[in-house]
């Protein structure tokens, strides 16, 4: 039972050679890693006895757990005023349009001007700490330059939830995420599914690539489906807008998967090997007006089952400005 600072858990025969870790795990919404940080501060107490191991087996015979929740302790990062689209918002969650060119989560030289940032301006005291801290809990991430629908949690019991339910994938629930992807020429196939291993670039650590080995990377799944096709004064194949759907969340997956397939996403000089001759091929004027400073992802759209009503939450968000300017730019070749 949950009471704002305290929670009181009792064992059975059921949990008889349980760990402790994982009795509360699934009878709490406390997170594996937030349940660790507690036994080693000494918040949690087996039978008015302090918990020190993480792997000590319950007996099930009525052992009594009480489990102390501390004051979340104020997060270091400075709340700062960065215009937020928001969406959608209530007590547990918050949905966002996020802006490209903006980082998600503080990091080496990334400290302010974040998105975290700017959610502890946004939220105030309304956010009841994530792991301990008051900050908000990032379920998932977007790359700096890829703009689009974001959700965050505001809390543990919130957080906690999101997270699982991202980890499944939508396997065996309601989660959704599409996005949609400017790309350099038309795919010969209209709708296709792309399963690879993904695994770290060995010549560029700061890059992924499909795994040349099966044995290595992890898998990654994304289905496609082109929505629009521009073809040139010609009627040669120019650019494609595509709507992609993620079954696996690994780094750069729409990306490094769209370069497989041979159709980089437009202007990401990362992972977009033909953009740079493509580009010099036409005319200044195109030219000019196509220099935009981030690679054209967006996410557009995002379903969940609510982390505390389990109402489903669907959201959309339109292809944005530049995006469109973009693609009409490039109608016009």
């Amino acid at each position: 039972m949950l009471n704002n600072k305290l929670i009181n858990l009792i064992t059975n025969k059921t949990d008889a050679g349980k760990r402790i870790d994982q009795f509360i795990s699934q009878n709490s919404e406390l997170s594996r890693q937030r349940i660790s940080t507690l036994i080693t501060d000494g918040h949690i107490l087996l039978n008015d006895e302090v918990v020190i191991l993480k792997k000590i087996k319950l007996t099930g015979d009525n052992e009594q757990i009480k489990i102390t929740l501390p004051e979340p302790i104020e997060e270091i990062l400075e709340p700062e005023n960065i215009p937020l689209n928001v969406i959608y918002e209530d007590d547990h969650i918050l949905v966002i349009d996020k802006q490209s060119d903006l980082v998600v989560h503080p990091g080496a030289g990334n400290s302010t001007g974040t998105l975290v940032n700017a959610i502890l301006h946004h939220c105030g005291s309304s956010l009841s700490g994530i792991g301990g801290q008051k900050r908000p809990g990032i379920v998932h991430r977007l790359d700096k330059n890829t703009s689009g629908l974001m959700i965050v949690a505001k809390n543990d019991l919130a957080h906690n939830n999101l997270s699982k339910q991202f980890m499944d994938h939508g396997k065996n629930g309601d989660l959704e995420r599409i996005y949609d992807a400017l790309v350099w020429g038309i795919p010969k196939m209209s709708s296709g599914k792309i399963e690879t291993k993904i695994t770290r670039n060995d010549r560029d650590k700061t890059k992924m690539m499909v795994a040349k080995n099966t044995k290595n990377g992890k898998l990654a799944i994304t289905t496609y489906r082109v929505v629009e096709k521009v073809y040139n004064h010609k009627n040669e194949p120019l650019i494609s807008q595509i709507r992609c759907k993620l079954y696996t969340g690994r780094t750069h997956q729409i990306r490094v998967h769209l370069e497989y397939i041979g159709h980089p996403v437009i202007c990401d000089q990362k992972y977009g090997k033909g953009y740079n001759t493509k580009l010099m091929l036409l005319s200044s004027e195109y030219r000019e007006q196509l220099k935009i400073d981030r690679y054209a992802l967006h996410s557009s759209k995002l379903s969940f089952r609510h982390p505390i009503s389990h109402e489903l939450m669907k959201f959309e968000s339109r292809l944005p400005d530049d995006l469109n300017l973009l693609k009409n730019v490039l109608s016009g070749i």
